[in-house]
Formats: C-alpha cells, sequence, structure tokens
C-alpha cells in the first residue's frame, strides 16, 4: 500500500512538472508572439502601409486654392501653370477669363488671365491636408490613388531601440483619372506619368515608418 501510493505521489509531482513546463512554454510563445508583432517585417508592417495609403494615397497636383491666376510674366517664362492650364481647359478640367488687375512689372497691361475648376475638374478637388512654409491647405486636385502591391525590401534604423525607424519599399497598383491616359497630359505632367507607367511591379516606392507606443506609424516626408 504504501509503495503503491509513493508511486502515485511521484507521478502527481510528474504531472505537475509537465503542466508547468507547458505553461512556461505558452508564456514564452505569448511574449514571443508580442515581440514578434512588434518586428519591422514586410508582414507586420503591411497593415500599417495599407493604411496609410488608404488615408494617404492620393497624387496630386500642389493645387490647393482655386481660382489660380497666371501673371504675363509667368506666362512668358513657361512657368509649369502656363504650360499645364492651357492642356486642362482642353480636357475641359478648368476654364479661364481675363482679369483687370492693378499695372505691375509682372502684369505691365494691367490683367491675369484667372483659371478656375469647372464641374469635371472639381470632382478631382479632394481632401488632402498639406502644410508647408507656413501655410496650411484642406484640399488638392488629385489624379491617382496608390494600392500597395507587394513589399520588397524592409531597411531598418535601430539606433533608437525604444522608437525605431523602418523603410519600405514596396511595388503598387495605381488608379489614374482617365484624362491622364490623353497624351498631352502626360506630357505636361510627366512625373504622374512615369508613376502610373511604374505599376505592377516596374516601379518601387518608398514609405518610412516609425514604431511608437501603438504599433508602425508612418512618417510624412521623403526617405
Amino acid at each position: 500500500m504504501n509503495l503503491r501510493f509513493i508511486r502515485q505521489g511521484r507521478h502527481a509531482r510528474n504531472s505537475i512538472k509537465t503542466l508547468t513546463g507547458m505553461a512556461l512554454l505558452c508564456a514564452l510563445a505569448a511574449c514571443s508572439a508580442g515581440r514578434d508583432a512588434d518586428a519591422p517585417t514586410a508582414q507586420n508592417l503591411a497593415a500599417p502601409l495599407d493604411d496609410y495609403l488608404a488615408q494617404r494615397g492620393d497624387i496630386c497636383l500642389a493645387m490647393f486654392d482655386w481660382p489660380i491666376d497666371l501673371t504675363e510674366a509667368e506666362a512668358g517664362s513657361g512657368a509649369r501653370h502656363a504650360i499645364q492650364f492651357p492642356v486642362m481647359e482642353q480636357l475641359g478640367l478648368v476654364h479661364s477669363t481675363i482679369v483687370a488687375v492693378p499695372k505691375s512689372s509682372e502684369n505691365p497691361d494691367g490683367a491675369v488671365k484667372r483659371f478656375d475648376l469647372t464641374d469635371t475638374g472639381r470632382t478631382f478637388y479632394k481632401p488632402h491636408s498639406y502644410a508647408a512654409h507656413g501655410a496650411e491647405h484642406a484640399n488638392d486636385l488629385c489624379v491617382a490613388h496608390l494600392k500597395r502591391e507587394q513589399i520588397v525590401d524592409v531597411k531598418v534604423d535601430a539606433s533608437d531601440a525604444q522608437h525605431p525607424l523602418a523603410v519600405v519599399s514596396y511595388t503598387y497598383q495605381i488608379d489614374t483619372a482617365p484624362w491622364m491616359q490623353n497624351a498631352d497630359a502626360q506630357r505636361v505632367f510627366p512625373m504622374i506619368a512615369r508613376i502610373a507607367n511604374g505599376a505592377g511591379g516596374k516601379l518601387q516606392l518608398r514609405q518610412g515608418f516609425k514604431r511608437g507606443d501603438k504599433g508602425w506609424v508612418a512618417q510624412l516626408g521623403p526617405v
């Protein structure tokens, strides 16, 4: 009887040890999973990148506030508006009128050509907050929207161990405004055309992220 009781006791202790070991492994696995969720991997950065592109994936033209005046000096110097606005007018996105203004060195004849968006053009004028040089803008004329196709590389700067930085290189899909298929539009907006032609893996874009207290957060600005 005593011998049998001792064997049962040993078996019970072994069972407790086994359960304790399993509990410890589970705890370690949970901790590991938590660390892995914070790791700067393509898998962990995919969702933050998708969220960022859903909110900030519009490609816009830095044409914030309408109407926009084109002075005689700008027209004569071949400024970007002087090149782009006539094409946009041909495409039905803007219309122009001649407006009298005080004479100046930029307007010796006392007139500017004022461009405003048509109803068609306003369908591309979207909320797109932007701040630079002390000025804030709520809207912009946007011509395309990006979506992630595949993350191809992640580079990490861990000099700040608490808040490391990661730069994600990714291929993308793009949804462009129909009028960007026009050859003249592609000529006067060459960067938009280049990005559009680079979709589907031909070109890679980059986005920076910083590890914060609540996960990876996209960083605005060049990387």
